[in-house]
């Protein structure tokens, strides 16, 4: 990888004439652009690329002179910071002003635009986040990177402590770009700078925090990364609820989702390593400013039960018609993954695993919560008056209903409806 590196050959989408003719304005009278960061590193890995930055020396009013007069759309989207999104065929690419930074607060940082490389490069968090690429595809690196991201070595660029003070995010982008791109041990320099500075995490707002834990969680094993965050003490400051909880289920997790062709989910890996309980789910959800689905999901989990992995399916339905199913849906692939990963050691876990792996196709393949066939309208035909004892006769009813295995019939139900009245009569 090291050496004359390129990514020609290696991302197509290098080859689209769009992007070709917005770099090539960008590049003419003497101004110089590059792919920046994510893509080439991607690119260079196999990895798939979601978004194609463009670091240029045009400051950002003759970014969008030149984007519009070759023809594409300009928006300023963060013009001050130097950043200009052009739209492409309907493709955005952010086009950003090298920079160096003045002035930083752990948040948020005051920078001038400038047309030096090699500072813009040393402005950003790792090295294998801050190579370049040219046009035709031929990879400039400044700090290192090649060679970093041959070994899978996650390095700040230059001291560690000096990068994290700049915004203290980076701290948890350490343990992220870890979990997807390292190997080995972390850098040792980085991690000891982690954990010094751990207590700038609560500096941060909980959206970010929250928006890159999960991105940590996304990983294909985000194990590994998790363990050394809980060694630098990095997850119990933004994550406490895993403290007395464990993160020993993370690994059979992700094995399990390999294997079973899951895919990652970042709320399930969560529930692995955070206590079932809706009180705490509930608080963690609201400082995390999780989204309602998100919140949601995660009580409906804790108050869920784990069913026995050997309970018959129509036992199981009444289960999943009282309860919440993507609750314990969530319970029943925690509880398969675990078993599989005890199930090298214990032959009784494998046939735990085989009823978790019953139960969740059930949910998943058969069962249809069916309807109850009864409303307050028919029993107000029947002369029951709206108020508490309607709402009791409903619910009784229909437990009984749920309790024959959803076999009784309209009529049957109707029929027991006016028994129950006469015998209050």
């Amino acid at each position: 990888m090291s050496g004359e590196a390129t990514i020609a050959g290696k991302a197509d989408w290098l080859g689209d004439a769009g992007l070709q003719k917005l770099l090539a304005a960008l590049n003419a009278d003497g101004e110089e652009a590059r792919i920046a960061g994510g893509a080439v590193r991607n690119a260079l890995l196999g990895a798939p690329v979601a978004d194609v930055d463009i670091a240029a020396t045009t400051l950002p009013a003759e970014t969008a002179r030149r984007a519009e007069a070759a023809g594409f759309k300009a928006v300023p989207t963060g013009a001050e910071h130097g950043t200009i999104t052009v739209i492409v065929d309907g493709r955005p690419f952010e086009v950003t002003t090298l920079r160096a930074d003045i002035e930083t607060d752990g948040r948020r940082a005051k920078v001038r635009f400038g047309r030096d490389w090699k500072a813009d490069a040393e402005r950003r968090d790792f090295t294998i986040n801050a190579l370049y690429a040219e046009a035709d595809g031929r990879v400039v690196d400044l700090v290192g990177g090649l060679a970093d991201l041959e070994s899978r070595t996650l390095r700040f660029i230059g001291d560690a402590e000096a990068r994290i003070r700049e915004d203290f995010l980076r701290i948890l982008r350490f343990f992220r770009f870890f979990a997807w791109y390292g190997a080995g041990r972390p850098d040792a320099e980085g991690l000891k700078a982690c954990a010094r500075l751990k207590e700038g995490l609560d500096r941060l707002s909980a959206e970010r925090v929250w928006s890159e834990l999960k991105k940590l969680l996304s990983a294909p094993d985000p194990s590994r990364a998790l363990l050394w965050m809980r060694q630098a003490g990095v997850l119990t400051r933004i994550l406490p609820e895993s403290e007395k909880w464990g993160i020993d289920a993370i690994h059979a997790l992700a094995r399990a989702e390999a294997d079973l062709g899951w895919p990652a989910d970042p709320l399930l890996r969560l529930e692995a390593i955070v206590p079932p309980d809706a009180a705490r789910m509930a608080a963690l959800a609201d400082r995390m400013r999780m989204s309602r689905a998100e919140a949601d999901r995660l009580t409906q989990w804790a108050l869920s039960s784990t069913p026995e992995p050997a309970m018959p399916e129509g036992a199981f339905a009444k289960m999943l018609y009282r309860g919440a199913p993507g609750g314990i849906a969530d319970r029943l692939r925690l509880a398969l993954a675990a078993a599989r990963g005890r199930a090298v050691q214990d032959d009784t876990a494998m046939i735990e695993a085989g009823g978790y792996s019953r139960l969740l196709a059930f949910t998943q393949k058969k069962w249809q919560r069916p309807d109850f066939p009864l409303n307050g309208g028919d029993l107000a035909a029947l002369g029951v008056a709206n108020g508490p004892k309607m709402g009791d006769m409903l619910r009784a009813l229909e437990n009984a209903w749920v309790d024959s295995g959803f076999a009784l019939q309209r009529d049957a139900l109707l029929e027991r409806a006016a028994e129950s009245l006469k015998t209050v009569e």
